[in-house]
């Protein structure tokens, strides 16, 4: 699997051999500490004669697209169908791709290192922003009236990236911020204005503690924390309590939220790593390949070989 770097991105999109989309690139784009780049989705699809540019994987870099057209998406273990208009939201934690389901195709999209917006005044850090959390729904469908808004906002993007203006990025970085800030308003209040109760901080720092056990990288990298009795203990807080904080926040058991981001983790791995099966297993914390079997098939009813295929 790997994470895809801003370099091989730009492979991707602009391949050096009849590179139509070279001149899509700005000169030095990746001299800037704090990279940022807009791009027009009509011109990448002509430029790629229609074949998708959205590989299922991790990414080293943020995302922000404005899909105009019937696409589906594949987040994580979510397939969501854009029917016409869409703002979605990608980190570096979560690998997706979108399959375009027509040729009619068009819309912006932006990317940007976290570096890119610590430079703000405010000192933004992507991964603090609600829109970035993990757990968050990333895509939301739009009416043609707020397409229209956001194309306006990613309009005076694409213009500003190729002034000569000395502050442009400063600019550039309001621009995006408004972005974030637009999705982060189609997002219901409650994922924005969580109640800072005592158990809603359990249950926020169990969450944290559990996303931060992932992605998994190597074959060699194992999860630390793997029970409910590992994450109460990390928390200072008996077990017991942990269950009926979740139960009430969340509706599930500690085990079952353990066991569904494990069995999505699987999923990932399965799909985009040529790791054995023995591999994955010892990742994810199993002693035993037959343990892993069992786990994956009491989750999903396939076999971790069937869902490869």
């Amino acid at each position: 699997m790997g994470v895809i770097s801003l370099d091989e991105f730009y492979k991707e999109i602009a391949p050096a051999e009849g590179g139509g989309l070279r001149s899509l690139l700005p000169d030095g784009i990746n001299k800037e500490i704090g990279h940022f780049n807009v791009f027009s989705i009509a011109d990448l699809m002509a430029a790629s004669k229609g074949k998708p540019f959205m590989p299922y994987n991790r990414r080293a870099y943020y995302k922000i697209s404005l899909i105009r057209g019937r696409n589906r998406a594949e987040y994580a273990d979510k397939v969501i169908d854009i029917e016409k208009n869409a703002l979605l939201f990608a980190t570096p934690k979560v690998p997706y791709h979108y399959l375009p389901q027509d040729t009619d195709q068009s819309g912006y999209f932006c990317v940007f290192t976290d570096e890119f917006l610590v430079q703000s005044k405010s000192g933004v850090v992507a991964d603090e922003l609600p829109i970035f959390q993990p757990g968050g729904y990333p895509i939301f469908q739009l009416s043609d009236e707020e397409t229209e808004e956001i194309s306006f906002i990613f309009k005076k993007i694409h213009k500003e990236l190729g002034s000569n203006y000395a502050y442009k990025y400063d600019l550039i970085r309001n621009y995006v911020l408004e972005l974030i800030h637009y999705g982060q308003k189609l997002q219901p209040a409650t994922s924005l204005y969580p109640t800072h109760t005592a158990s809603a901080r359990v249950s926020s720092l169990f969450i944290e503690l559990l996303e931060r056990q992932f992605p998994v990288e190597s074959p060699h990298q194992k999860l630390n924390l793997r029970t409910a009795k590992d994450y109460a203990e990390r928390l200072a807080i008996h077990v017991n309590h942990l269950n009926k904080v979740l139960k009430e926040n969340t509706g599930k058991t500690t085990t079952d939220i353990i066991s569904s981001r494990i069995v999505q983790e699987a999923k990932i791995l399965l799909r985009q790593t040529n790791w054995n099966i023995s591999e994955i297993a010892y990742s994810l914390g199993f002693e035993e390949v037959a343990h892993f079997s069992n786990f994956f098939r009491k989750q999903t009813s396939l076999s971790p070989v069937a869902f490869r295929g």
